[in-house]
């Protein structure tokens, strides 16, 4: 700690007002050391000097200049105690290190208004998994890309773990029942975090697909992919009013496959049946609206 950094104020000068008792008042802020920059504090200095700062964060009165000062300096004196939680997350591929130490610095930020020095336990101690914790949150909640229950996030760790060791010990990819075992879960359960996984990240539909020849113009994987057929609905529509006109009684179906399938209009229906082309547009429109009924009912 140098003399360019860290300097003591001493006392301020007295208010010119008297408090309650009579009682001449003077600046708390005083009583603390004034630090120029508190981001260059080495940690060992930081780690003595922050001893000082909670003694006097404890009794001074929340939402005043002092107690910000306080707090703030606090903030900026540990912040290595962040980059160095950070650093732990260095490999997490696509995530900006200041966004890292961002939210590792609200987790500092907990630590400090919740520690206690009675507690008797150095503040490095107790504010890392704090720093760790909430980077972790970070993680958990916006890396990936198709959001699934926090279950399987926690089983896609458990089993990336599980897979680097068993391909260790067997010099090859386990399988699932190797997975299921060596977790002591179902093997449904490891299926379910197997394909929960492919949801944490995703590819571009402009990468190149992986069948591509070397010597050939590489397509992208949005130029190979198929696009839905029209004719799908359809059959899915066919495949659902089947039983509808299964349920129709033989003269209901014959009109249904004369309008419908042959054709026909309504006075040539009615001329089939021998009535009139009014009651043949009575009976369809009954036939048309129970099959309807019948299709939203099905949807």
């Amino acid at each position: 700690m140098t003399a360019m950094s860290v300097r003591a104020t001493g006392t301020t000068p007295l208010s010119d007002s008297d408090d309650r008792t009579g009682a001449r008042t003077a600046d708390v802020t005083g009583e603390l050391p004034w630090v120029e920059d508190a981001g260059k504090i080495a940690p060992q200095d930081a780690r003595a000097l922050s001893k000082i700062f909670f003694d006097r964060l404890q009794v001074l009165e929340e939402g005043t200049h002092e107690h910000q000062y306080a707090r703030n300096t606090l903030i900026e004196m540990n912040l290595s105690l962040v980059r160095f939680a950070a650093s732990r997350f260095r490999n997490r591929g696509g995530d900006d290190t200041e966004d890292i130490i961002q939210v590792g610095t609200i987790g500092l930020i907990k630590a400090i208004d919740r520690f206690d020095l009675s507690r008797e336990v150095e503040f490095a101690t107790f504010a890392v998994p704090y720093i760790v914790g909430e980077i972790k949150r970070f993680f958990r909640d916006t890396t990936w890309s198709v959001h699934v229950p926090r279950r399987l996030q926690e089983l896609r760790v458990d089993l990336a773990k599980a897979k680097e060791q068993l391909s260790a010990e067997l010099d090859r990819d386990p399988t699932v029942k190797e997975l299921a075992g060596h977790l002591d879960l179902p093997e449904e359960e490891i299926i379910e975090g197997l394909v929960a996984a492919n949801g944490y990240s995703a590819g571009s539909l402009d990468t190149p697909s992986a069948d591509s020849d070397s010597g050939q113009e590489q397509r992208a994987y949005a130029d190979v992919l198929g696009e839905t057929d029209p004719a799908m609905e359809t059959v899915e529509n066919l495949h659902t009013l089947a039983p509808l006109l299964d349920q129709l009684d033989d003269r209901e179906r014959r009109i249904v496959q004369m309008r419908f399938g042959a054709e026909m209009t309504q006075s040539q229906i009615g001329a089939e049946l021998g009535v009139s082309q009014m009651h043949v547009s009575r009976l369809l429109s009954r036939i048309v609206q129970q099959l309807r009924k019948g299709m939203s009912v099905e949807a």
